[in-house]
């Protein structure tokens, strides 16, 4: 059975192998605490939590940007396998809806996020990655919250809460498919950098973005 940098037997399809002793022996990536709004918490696998994602990655907007359509038995396999290592951290995002005016809605559960170890991932073939770098990805579960600054709010935050919690990282990533408008939006709205779309894969075309804490932390491409 392959196994990852860290000896565990399940590989993500994005995860390298192939990576430096600086690299391999990074921690896992920071999960920050958020103010309300907002709550983020890890992925609970023996909870309902699998068959929530499974639910939501079979709407439509999500299985064209994110082609993960899979059962609750993979999600809960692929959430384990993420806690079990340090190259990503499976989370939910939470809301409370009195912050739009919608006191009815309680508070809810919106996105599925996964924060990485950039470095650790397919993205660091195309730029000059440092080892404690984060990447992001989101899927919003409810595509009425999209245009609505409700995420793109939270992607504020989380460049605040991740340098809070992490001084060393020196720079945020996110790779959003090439097709995602609304987050590349929500993206150059908080004052991300955009550096090209690459084919990544033969299948995948990607739209890289940066944040970087300071000016001279904007990264290099790789040519």
């Amino acid at each position: 059975m392959p196994r990852n940098g860290t000896g565990t037997p399940y590989v993500f399809p994005r995860e390298l192998t192939d990576i430096s002793d600086s690299v391999r022996e990074a921690p896992e990536p920071v999960v920050p605490s958020f103010p309300e709004p907002y709550s983020l918490r890890m992925v609970d696998p023996d909870s309902a939590d699998p068959e929530t994602l499974a639910e939501w990655m079979a709407r439509p907007h999500l299985v064209e940007t994110w082609e993960q359509a899979w059962s609750a038995d993979r999600r809960r396999i692929d959430s384990r396998a993420q806690l079990a290592g340090t190259y990503s951290r499976p989370c939910i995002l939470g809301f409370d809806f009195a912050a739009v005016d919608r006191p009815d809605l309680g508070r809810s559960d919106v996105a599925y996020v996964e924060l990485y170890r950039a470095a650790k991932d397919e993205i660091a073939k195309l730029y000059e990655a440092d080892a404690l770098d984060m990447g992001f990805h989101i899927a919003t579960a409810e595509p009425s919250l999209v245009g609505r600054g409700v995420m793109s709010a939270w992607i504020a935050q989380l460049a605040t809460e991740v340098w809070r919690a992490e001084p060393q990282c020196r720079r945020l990533m996110c790779d959003p498919d090439y097709r995602n408008l609304p987050m590349r939006k929500a993206l150059q709205k908080n004052g991300w950098r955009h550096l090209g779309e690459f084919d990544i894969r033969p299948d995948r075309r990607i739209s890289l973005h940066t944040l970087p804490r300071e000016p001279e932390d904007m990264p290099a491409l790789r040519r």
